[in-house]
């Protein structure tokens, strides 16, 4: 019995080992022959089969097929495609160069697809945006802009008129993980999010995740905006850029070594602000940044790159009350192909935001930053052509510097002092995998684990039970806690650790070549924290650790989708719906003011948010007008109960609307190719006004009158509404010669709608009545920017 057991797994074992010899791998990367850059999501595909695969972030692809003849299909948007005979007999490596698209503007109307739904991916509430979709849109006083073009997709909202950042599913701004060349952004926004930090010139893809969030992402409660930079190009020199009314760039690129290394350098910089002061304009506002990357292939299987961003912005408002802010980076990464079925990637980063104020009237410079230092190693293991599998470990070292306060001149009363700063490490581990369990039925699902420890050196403050924030039961509001002791934790010492397992999930089932519905779930811990009360006297961006009173937050979120393409792509509609809830959100109790707060515990309480809404998106994909509408229709809440029977809680316990949340988000958004000489681009956004707290009455103290507030966010803004449109013309666009320009017209605001960023309550000086003021930032901007490229 024993012998035929033996027998019967060897048999086995043979068997399979004979059923493996018969697949196969195909292997490679695939690069752009104009400029060997490596592409993203290149499309692989096995007719025969009707099986395939997609390049990484580094341009490489792998897929299992059984051994025989086949014919493969290379394809990705604005390129030839590739059709190639191939004999699979045994693992073969073969590396493809995809050249851009050169066929007449007709026949591109009828063949490019850039935005075709992905019926079977598991993948959802997330989005791609090709640069050349980008650089249709309309560009903002000439310059195309990377987040304008994501605040049109469902789900997401700017923050508002003035105010940097975006929201993603009734998300505050500081739950969005930003990853440039894979380091952290904190800041993604030029002149009050005019302008983004992003050069679309030096981007090369980027992607949105809104949802189903894979396992190697961690660390935020809302979304990732993934985006990568050029690599350069290894085949000759080249020169863009463009000249407009308020700002300029310049992008070199070339050889270091031809054909085998690489360099790319862009920068920004804008000029308004000297036009304003010739014309004695006493507020001014400026911005530069510069993009650089150095990549260099060892081997077939080693590449090692070098990446960086340095970005500032200055403004002043009459000299009274000057902000400025920056950001930066540097990033050494290597790529390492292990085999034909492992390719990994690790990296080195070091990221830095720095963000300052200056305020006359009290006379105070304050400055914070957070730094970080970051290793992480990915790998990438393609079993087979339905499973692969994605794992790896990050860690991060963080500073943080709270505020060091100076005195802005000779004549103020603020002495230095500098606010104990604080240090934390974040560790995780995950495994996630990509499933075809049938021709039906797609999964991606993984775990991660996360881990955060508060570190010292640092002297923190104690409280009677335990609470930094106390609360007045005779006049019912919370106040700042009085320490009754310190402790001191030496260099390294925990002060307090975290941790959270986060499983994530989603789940495809193709009805049909056309249409799927997709599920998923995520769950996400985000350990810091922006500090940020758009109700304080004065704007403020700290970031702060999670510590035994800030607590982190975790969030859940399930969403359910339905996917459709018609008439073979050149339409696509995308349906969804979200539910998400954050345990530990942070609010402020009333009258908090942050700046310069040297125990930021204080004035915090941990409370809960919870978001839910339906997101549309219609897409024309094809034609000489191409684009999409997308409608959002969300709630974004928050509640912060007492913390015992004889607590009110903020806003007596009760859920209220978050500061960015706004019901109706509608967006259309349009390109129109007219001739090769004359394209068009429009944008009309239509969204509720934000949430606001407007008084409810007045009162008279010592001969002051006062404003007497009513409960948190009961009101709302006016709507905000623009619409934007820009025209495209190239002289010469058949020229052979290597000089290629063009001219760029945009308007912004056509027809001059002066959106609320906020509405001012003060009292008439001649009536003595009380009146409302709205806040406005821009009007009509026109642009004109004329682009080249030799």
């Amino acid at each position: 019995m024993r012998y035929k057991f033996i027998y019967t797994l060897l048999f086995v074992s043979i068997s399979f080992a004979a059923y493996s010899q018969e697949k196969f791998t195909l292997s490679g990367t695939i690069f752009d022959a104009g400029n060997s850059e490596t592409l993203i999501g290149v499309s692989i595909y096995f007719p025969k089969l009707k099986t395939g695969a997609t390049t990484n972030e580094y341009g490489f692809y792998s897929i299992t097929v059984p051994k025989g003849d086949y014919t493969i299909v290379i394809s990705y948007v604005g390129f030839e495609n590739i059709e190639q005979q191939i004999s699979l007999t045994g693992n073969t490596k073969l590396n493809f160069e995809l050249a851009e698209n050169s066929t007449s503007l007709d026949e591109v109307v009828v063949t490019s697809n850039p935005l075709k739904t992905n019926i079977r991916k598991p993948e959802m509430s997330v989005n791609k945006l090709p640069i050349s979709t980008i650089k249709k849109m309309p560009a903002m006083m000439g310059e195309v802009d990377i987040l304008k073009s994501i605040l049109q997709l469902p789900g997401v909202a700017n923050a508002q008129e003035g105010a940097t950042g975006f929201n993603v599913r009734g998300g505050s701004v500081d739950g969005n993980l930003v990853l440039m060349d894979e380091a952290v952004v904190y800041n993604t926004s030029h002149l009050f999010g005019f302008i983004s930090v992003f050069n679309a010139d030096v981007i090369k893809d980027l992607k949105l995740y809104k949802g189903g969030i894979p396992a190697s992402f961690g660390g935020r409660t809302s979304s990732v905006l993934d985006i990568y930079q050029k690599e350069g190009n290894n085949k000759e020199f080249h020169v863009n850029g463009g000249i407009g009314a308020v700002s300029s760039r310049l992008l070199v690129e070339g050889p270091i070594v031809k054909e085998k290394s690489s360099f790319v350098v862009a920068g920004r910089g804008s000029y308004a602000h000297l036009f304003m002061k010739i014309a004695g304009e006493p507020n001014a506002a400026s911005f530069y940044d510069l993009n650089a990357k150095l990549n260099y292939r060892l081997n077939d299987k080693n590449n090692i790159f070098l990446s960086g961003y340095l970005g500032n912005d200055n403004m002043s408002f009459n000299n009274f009350f000057i902000n400025n802010y920056g950001n930066s980076f540097l990033n050494l990464r290597w790529n390492h192909i292990f085999s034909d079925k492992l390719f990994s990637n690790a990296s080195a980063i070091y990221s830095n935001y720095d963000y300052g104020l200056k305020i006359k009237m009290v006379g105070i410079d304050w400055k914070s930053t957070i730094k970080n230092y970051n290793f992480k190693y990915d790998f990438k293991h393609y079993l087979s052509n339905k499973l692969n599998l994605s794992y790896g470990v990050n860690s991060i070292y963080y500073q943080f510097n709270p505020g060091t306060i100076k005195p802005m001149d000779a004549t103020s009363p603020i002495n230095p002092y500098q606010i104990a700063q604080k240090y934390a490490w974040e560790n995780a581990l995950y495994v996630s995998a990509e499933h075809n369990l049938s021709d039906k039925i797609s999964l991606n699902y993984g775990l991660r684990y996360s881990r955060f420890l508060r570190l010292g050196e640092q002297e923190v403050n104690v409280y009677a039970n335990n609470q930094a924030v106390v609360f007045n039961p005779e006049l019912q509001i919370y106040e700042e806690g009085m320490p009754t002791g310190t402790i001191n934790y030496g260099k390294n010492k925990k002060i307090v650790d975290f941790g959270n397992l986060e499983p994530r999930l989603a789940i495809s089932y193709a009805i049909n070549d056309d249409q799927s519905v997709k599920a998923s779930y995520n769950r996400m811990s985000q350990y810091i924290h922006l500090i940020s009360n758009t109700a304080s006297v004065s704007p403020l961006d700290i970031w702060a650790p999670s510590d035994q009173y800030l607590k982190p937050q975790v969030l859940d979120q399930y969403a359910l989708g339905y996917f459709r393409n018609f008439r073979y792509g050149d339409y696509s509609l995308e349906a969804e719906t979200f539910y998400k809830n954050i345990k530990n959100k942070a609010d402020y109790i009333d009258g908090a003011e942050l700046i310069a707060h040297k125990a930021i515990e204080q004035v915090l309480l941990n409370g809960e948010a919870r978001a839910y809404g339906l997101e549309l998106m219609l897409k024309k994909n094809t034609g000489k007008l191409t684009g999409w509408l997308s409608y959002t229709l969300s709630r974004a809440e928050q509640r912060t109960p007492g913390r015992n029977a004889d607590e009110s809680g903020i806003n007596n316990g009760e859920w209220y609307r978050a500061n960015y949340d706004k019901t109706h988000n509608f967006s259309l958004t349009a390109a129109y190719q007219l001739t090769k000489k004359w394209s068009f681009g429009g944008i009309f956004t239509y969204q509720t006004g934000k949430a606001a707290t407007y008084p409810i009455g007045k009162y008279q103290y010592q001969g002051i009158t006062i404003a007497n507030y009513g409960e948190r966010n009961l009101n709302s803004l006016p709507a905000y509404h623009h619409l934007d449109l820009s025209a495209t013309w190239t002289p010469k666009p058949d020229s052979k010669k290597r000089w290629k320009s063009e001219w760029v017209f945009s308007i912004y605001n056509v027809y001059n709608r002066s959106n609320a960023a906020s509405i001012m309550f003060e009292q008439n000086r001649e009536t003595g009545l009380s009146e409302a003021k709205r806040i406005s930032i821009f009007g009509i901007i026109p642009g004109v920017t004329y682009n080249f490229r030799f």
